[in-house]
């Protein structure tokens, strides 16, 4: 198959708007969980960010808490994550940043040492001049969640007076239906909803976001996307990594809850939800969570699952899951997962969304496909003569989310200086780096800011977090009940095991493998 690159970029980005953001009121972030790597490579680098773009308060200050030591090393160990992350060493605001970095001790399951932090907490505040303002981030292990919460409570911390209390809460949020309505029910009870942010990293991409840009900003798409001009949709989510270490945690979970559950329910309701009324939290939840109501419970039969076996990534021969460090050598936990749903409701109906996700992959992706329907008569079918472009291809819509960021269309073109009306794929492309340039942000910064302010936009609401466990806990339970036959059943490095194929075949149609920025 031929195709020809055409650019698109920006017409003029002289008008694009400069500053207009709002800046959080004085105030704590409480990191639980600071030792771990997630707050060292993410969120540090995140906030400093946003301390560049002026996008954080003078009055502030960053509590890390963990149980292990470390004092003074906690800081200088923050910066150095800020550095790796592309910061130059001699950046002017850096020093005042880290200035503003403490450390406290604590077991999380201490009841007693709470009131140890609330006191760190007024003592830092006074001494700064910051009110009563906090946000508390939990990045710790799940089994966590709970007693800090409940602690947080009983020391007055979570509903204090004239004052602005956030928790910020990481995922996985609940291991099946049943775990995550007991989750909500222990936050609730010390939190309100209101106060509840569900965090999934995301929806702070910029091309997350831009989804909703794209279809209710731009007269010519909106019109088709149904199931009169759809033909199916496919949601990929690929990696090229193993588990990187973290055996024990991925045998618990797997890829239907590690990523299908959350991450990809999150594109499938920005892809298929109606416009809301108005660009806030409610208007947006409304509308994706009605998706997620719309669609009925998957038959076993429309859900497969995978083992990646040894095979090669990048030319270098990687070991299969079962051979990973702390992993079960007859592991029955899937490292990939793919599932057909339909979507009940009017705009939808008919129209099939397919969805994986897996590890070893043969690349690094996650992209959207919006596959349309073929025209009812495919005349220049019967002048194809012999060469690359044999029939005529469906149009597709290429949403790329990670690593090339940007919006491919395919759309049928006449291949000039040949015999006939010979018609070949082009594509046009837009690049995001290339139309604004690159950024450094890794997509925390819009959701830690977000959060600071209270808007709950971005962030899950309990009813979409019990919705989409509802969906997947059958199938877990049915894959719980039945151990896989054969396991590994595709080499790390191919695009996933036949049965996934297959799945897709059942309904004439096959994955889009070539994802990733057009060739």
């Amino acid at each position: 198959m031929a195709t020809i690159q055409m650019k698109v970029s920006p017409e003029d980005l002289s008008q694009v708007p400069k500053g207009g953001e709002k800046i959080p009121e004085p105030g704590i972030m409480v990191i639980f969980g600071a030792s771990g790597d997630l707050t060292k490579r993410k969120l540090f680098p995140a906030l400093f960010h946003l301390d560049q773009a002026n996008l954080l308060p003078k009055e502030f200050a960053i509590v890390g808490v963990a149980r292990r030591p470390l004092g003074d090393e906690f800081a200088a160990d923050m910066r150095e994550g800020i550095v790796e992350s592309g910061v130059e060493q001699s950046d002017p605001k850096l020093a005042n940043f880290v200035n503003q970095i403490s450390y406290y001790a604590l077991k999380f399951d201490d009841a007693a040492g709470y009131a140890g932090l609330k006191a760190e907490l007024d003592r830092i505040a006074k001494e700064k001049g910051i009110g009563n303002d906090r946000l508390f981030y939990l990045a710790t292990a799940p089994e966590y969640f709970a007693p800090i919460i409940e602690n947080l409570g009983a020391q007055g911390m979570a509903q204090p007076e004239n004052a602005r209390v956030g928790v910020v809460i990481e995922k996985p949020f609940g291991h099946d239906l049943d775990s995550a309505r007991e989750l909500n029910h222990q936050v609730n009870a010390v939190f309100h909803e209101n106060q509840v942010f569900r965090i999934d990293h995301y929806l702070g991409k910029e091309t997350v976001q831009n989804i909703l840009v794209f279809r209710f900003a731009n007269g010519i798409f909106e019109p088709i996307w149904n199931r009169n001009f759809i033909d199916h949709v496919q949601i990929t989510a690929a990696e090229t990594l193993g588990i990187e270490g973290r055996g024990p945690f991925y045998e618990k979970a797997g890829a239907l809850r590690d990523v299908l559950q959350n991450h990809v329910m999150e594109l499938l309701s920005f892809v298929a939800m109606e416009p809301p009324s108005s660009f806030d939290a409610e208007g947006v939840r409304r509308e994706k969570l009605k998706v997620w109501q719309a669609i009925p419970n998957v038959p076993i039969l429309n859900a497969v699952r995978g083992q990646y076996g040894p095979g090669v990534i990048d030319g270098k021969r990687v070991v299969g899951y079962r051979d990973e460090e702390r992993v079960d050598p007859q592991s029955g936990t899937e490292t990939y997962a793919a599932v057909r749903l339909q979507i009940e409701n009017w705009r939808w109906a008919g129209v099939p969304f397919y969805l994986r996700a897996g590890k070893r992959m043969k690349k690094r992706a996650t992209e959207i496909t919006i596959q349309f329907k073929q025209p009812p008569l495919l005349i220049f079918n019967r002048l194809q003569s012999s060469g690359p472009c044999q029939e005529i291809q469906p149009n597709v819509i290429s949403i790329r989310i990670q690593p090339d960021d940007g919006i491919a269309l395919r759309f049928g073109a006449k291949v000039p200086n040949t015999p006939g009306m010979a018609v070949c794929p082009v594509n046009m492309d837009f690049d995001y780096a290339q139309a604004f340039g690159k950024s450094s942000a890794n997509g925390y910064e819009r959701l830690l800011l977000d959060a600071m302010l209270g808007d709950q936009t971005l962030f899950s609401h309990r009813e979409g977090v019990e919705t989409t466990w509802g969906l997947y806990t059958p199938i877990l339970e049915a894959w719980a009940d039945k151990k896989p036959e054969v396991f590994p059943n595709y080499f790390a490095g191919s695009w996933g095991p036949e049965c996934a194929d297959h799945l897709l075949e059942r309904g004439g149609h096959a994955w889009r493998n070539k994802v990733g920025k057009p060739e």
